[in-house]
């Protein structure tokens, strides 16, 4: 099915001290790609996925586009009176890839970091708000808008009251409950992907990390498992969902816990389990790949796929984010080429943020390395992060304007005609 696009640019919006949001139809909205601006095209233009939600930025004034001069303009108060005014920004729902992120200006230099979500440009139009974005997978796993939270409660408790014992399980249904994380409701719910989170360690620091934030740049969204579960507790889990879910996934590696090939031992002899039970399904493992060897065992023992998250196919960028502790990027890499190597399935989480993403820098690292080692999936997921922090974080200082993600994955699909694009982790069988 075709997106639907505005027949004209959007007008820009603010929010007031309140909170509440208004339009300024003298002024259209502004992308923002790196440390440019940008007025959008029609092209870039998709309304408000349902499922969203809209971002009031603090100490944030919006930026603008002159309709006349199409120069980008700085708004610091409301039409008609002196009150300052915040930029607003959309947290698009899932399988949705940002085009633009919101345009705007800090007015404190100290101002707090912005929490870890992805802040896409918003604009209004015809009684609709607009986002520069497109939907990057047609799967509804994490689509929830026809399932009443009421139905996700009981079915969650009662599990929960099935499986006391289970650490696991217990685990999931706060993740349910308290979180609202779409796996484990997928989970409880008894469809598509179910998390196996298994690691409260990690051997890197990720200034983005969500679980555990010893960057200091702001808030974990979740609190971090405590425990290792054992193979029993992993497939307890993972059986039952294998058999009785259509194209079903089980994943290793999630939000909430550290890097799971720590637990390589208990992966192995969890998935070694599983295997000796049942073929059905997909076992995947959401990792940053640190551990090559760790792969090889997994893999052999019965590992279908392995998605490799990463902010950049650059060296320097990758290590500057991740902080790794007792890994390299050449250990990612070597990772990427043992899955292959045992016939494995091989995904890139690959962070998107608009101009840097679309850096021509980045793209050529990112052909090089797809060209080089052979994944067979790109996950075009956005970069939860305050892109200020971020782009002083990798030391971005861009030679060019950015390509513009458009353009962008349009390349990459005339490079790599097989490789496959999307936002969610396949099924295999």
């Amino acid at each position: 099915m075709a997106e639907l696009h505005p027949e004209k640019i959007p007008a820009a919006v603010y929010a007031n001290r309140q909170g509440e949001i208004f339009d300024l139809p003298e002024y259209a909205m502004a992308g923002r790609s790196g440390n440019f601006y940008f007025l959008p095209e029609k092209e870039d233009l998709i309304p408000l996925p349902e499922d969203s939600e809209l971002f009031i930025l603090p100490e944030r004034h919006p930026i603008a586009i002159d309709p006349l001069s199409e120069e980008p303009v700085l708004l610091e108060e409301a039409p008609g009176n002196k009150e300052i005014i915040s930029a607003v920004a959309a947290f698009m729902a899932p399988a949705h890839t940002a085009i633009y992120t919101a345009a705007y200006e800090k007015y404190t230099p100290d101002a707090a970091p912005l929490p870890l979500f992805c802040y896409t440009a918003v604009g209004w139009l015809d009684g609709h708000f607009w986002v520069t974005g497109f939907r990057s997978d047609p799967d509804q796993r994490q689509d929830f808008s026809d399932i009443p939270q009421k139905l996700i409660n009981s079915r969650t408790r009662w599990r929960l009251e099935r499986h006391p014992d289970n650490r696991l399980i217990q685990h999931l249904g706060k993740c349910s409950l308290t979180y609202g994380c779409p796996a484990a409701k997928n989970y409880f719910l008894g469809r598509y992907e179910a998390p196996l989170p298994t690691s409260p360690a990690c051997n890197a620091a990720c200034v983005g990390c969500i679980s555990l934030q010893s960057s200091g740049c702001c808030p974990s969204t979740q609190d971090r498992i405590d425990f290792v579960p054992t193979p029993e507790e992993i497939a307890e889990i993972a059986i039952p969902h294998l058999e009785k879910v259509p194209r079903a996934v089980v994943s290793f590696g999630q939000g909430c816990e550290g890097e799971p090939l720590l637990q390589a031992d208990t992966l192995e002899k969890a998935i070694s389990v599983v295997r000796g039970q049942t073929e059905q399904g997909t076992l995947n493992l959401n990792t940053n790949a640190s551990l090559p060897q760790a792969v090889d065992r997994l893999a052999k023992a019965g590992l279908d796929s392995i998605r490799v998250s990463t902010n950049s196919a650059r060296k320097g960028c990758h290590t500057m984010y991740y902080r790794p502790r007792d890994f390299n990027f050449k250990d990612v890499l070597e990772s990427i080429r043992i899955m292959k190597d045992n016939g494995g399935f091989v995904s890139l989480n690959y962070f998107i943020l608009p101009g840097f993403t679309d850096d021509e820098e980045e793209f050529e690292a990112l052909c090089a390395l797809i060209g080089d080692y052979g994944p067979d999936f790109l996950q075009l997921r956005n970069l939860n992060m305050d892109p200020d922090l971020y782009l002083e974080t990798v030391q971005y200082r861009p030679r060019y304007k950015p390509m513009g993600i458009r353009n962008w994955l349009a390349e990459i699909k005339q490079h790599f005609p097989h490789l496959r694009l999307g936002y969610f982790n396949p099924p295999l069988r």
